[in-house]
């Protein structure tokens, strides 16, 4: 029980984010944006989950080619797939939030190509790894992969975006980030404990999933 006491945390918050995100009163005089602002609850902490995810994968790859343990290359592994799809979440929601704002379901805009870019460069990472058969080799060349994609990927969705001319998305080029925004307390009680609860999910998520892959692994050997 005490072990899980993070994970009950995580679906309390995540039930917590959906009613109250749906429920509290949003403000009233943030012109363009207007009730999509609720998107807020669900895109950026998606975004945030994935970036750490992406973060914790990238330290066991560092242990992975310190200890060369194959447990910290299987958990390296868990983490950026499970990362990817909140990445792919936080693709979807951005795109409807575009939509909404917009007009458009895309846009060539610094922050979405970086993010689509970086998101191809962890496909890589995954063919990479489905196409190494020997074990040593792929966990060896995974986290020399790893050790690089995750500076450039941090590059192109944060440093690139703010160094840009111009932009639509909040914080990148020449447009304010939320933080410039006077959310309101209701926003705050909601965003908060969002980014808590999806960043809790996530991890769990992807230790879910390391376990499954342990066990096919077992299964596999003794056969």
């Amino acid at each position: 029980m005490k072990q899980n006491w993070w994970k009950i945390l995580a679906v309390v918050l995540l039930i917590y984010t959906i009613i109250g995100g749906f429920l509290m009163p949003a403000p009233e005089d943030l012109g363009i944006l207007q009730k999509t602002i609720r998107n807020l609850y669900f895109h950026v902490p998606m975004w945030f989950t994935m970036i750490i995810l992406l973060l914790v994968s990238y330290i066991y790859s560092i242990k992975y080619l310190s200890k060369q343990r194959m447990e910290d290359d299987h958990r390296a592994e868990s983490m950026a797939n499970i990362a990817m799809l909140f990445g792919f979440l936080g693709l979807i929601t951005g795109s409807f939030w575009a939509k909404f704002t917009w007009t458009v379901w895309w846009t060539p805009d610094p922050k979405l190509n970086g993010a689509a870019i970086g998101m191809m460069m962890y496909l890589a990472y995954y063919i990479l790894r489905r196409n190494i058969e020997d074990p040593s080799k792929r966990a060896k060349f995974s986290a020399v992969y790893n050790l690089f994609a995750f500076p450039i990927f941090i590059v192109l969705i944060i440093v690139l975006p703010k160094l840009a001319e111009s932009s639509l998305h909040p914080g990148s080029g020449d447009t304010v980030g939320f933080n410039e925004f006077d959310l309101d307390s209701n926003m705050r009680r909601v965003f908060y404990p969002a980014v808590i609860g999806w960043i809790l999910l996530g991890l769990w998520i992807a230790s879910l999933r390391h376990r499954i892959k342990l066990l096919q692994n077992r299964y596999e050997n003794n056969w």
